[in-house]
């Protein structure tokens, strides 16, 4: 490749890497409650559903298993095993589907763009380049967890007005986020409670992820430093002893 053209275009390439590697980190994370079924099936048990509802633990859990099919699997009628619902909540849940779906996609895409990209740096087709001696990755793992914590930031001043902006951005014109307990009955066993602890579980690895991949990219950048100080060392001697 002539060199003219080499060095910027391993800079557009870096910039895709930290962007895809920062949307899989993000995607990862906000799939953790949505694929990991056992979070809730804890909870049914540690936010004392069955009490607070009258139904029993596999009814509260076919009901969930049942959307969850719903939302992430291709092909499945909407339902909520034994509770009742309605046509304006199964338009909610079609709702939903599209945003587990988007993110589900964007898991996909964006892993295979980093896979690809890692495999041409390793194969030297291509360098992705460092940033005053940090790996890329670094920069995906700091703006991973600074943006949602920004994000939540701005939403927690006014979250009713963030929440009507994200509702006109994705869903214009419709007017189904709101649930009826006594016909609509999924929302009783999706309290406030699992939404937020599904909020600390995203929270957690994404910071997890964020953490490992600060961790690495020290301890590389650290190897690299100390090889490189042993090779200038063998090169002075080799000049001393010539």
């Amino acid at each position: 490749m002539n060199v003219k053209y080499k060095k910027p275009l391993n800079i557009a390439l870096t910039v895709l890497f930290i962007t895809a590697l920062t949307l899989f980190i993000l995607t990862f994370a906000i799939g953790l409650p949505i694929y990991c079924r056992f979070f809730y099936y804890i909870q049914i048990k540690t936010l004392k559903m069955e009490e607070a509802t009258g139904w029993s633990y596999q009814t509260i859990k076919g009901a969930y298993d049942e959307v969850l099919n719903y939302l992430t699997l291709p092909g499945r009628p909407f339902g909520t095993g034994e509770l009742a619902w309605t046509e304006s909540e199964a338009a909610h849940f079609a709702d939903c589907r599209v945003l587990f779906n988007l993110n589900l996609s964007v898991f996909i895409i964006s892993g295979a763009v980093c896979l690809t990209l890692i495999l041409l740096n390793r194969f030297k087709i291509i360098e992705l380049a460092r940033i005053k001696g940090h790996r890329p990755y670094l920069i995906s793992a700091v703006v991973a967890v600074a943006l949602p914590v920004i994000i939540g930031a701005l939403a927690a001043t006014d979250f009713d007005r963030a929440f009507m902006v994200f509702h006109a951005i994705f869903f214009p014109g419709k007017d189904n986020w709101t649930f009826d307990p006594r016909t609509e009955q999924i929302i009783e066993v999706m309290p406030e409670e699992f939404f937020m602890n599904c909020a600390i579980i995203i929270g957690v690895g994404l910071i997890a992820f964020a953490v490992a991949l600060i961790i690495a990219d020290v301890v590389l950048t650290l190897k690299d430093k100390k090889r490189a100080a042993l090779e200038k060392a063998a090169n002075e001697n080799n000049s001393v002893e010539g």
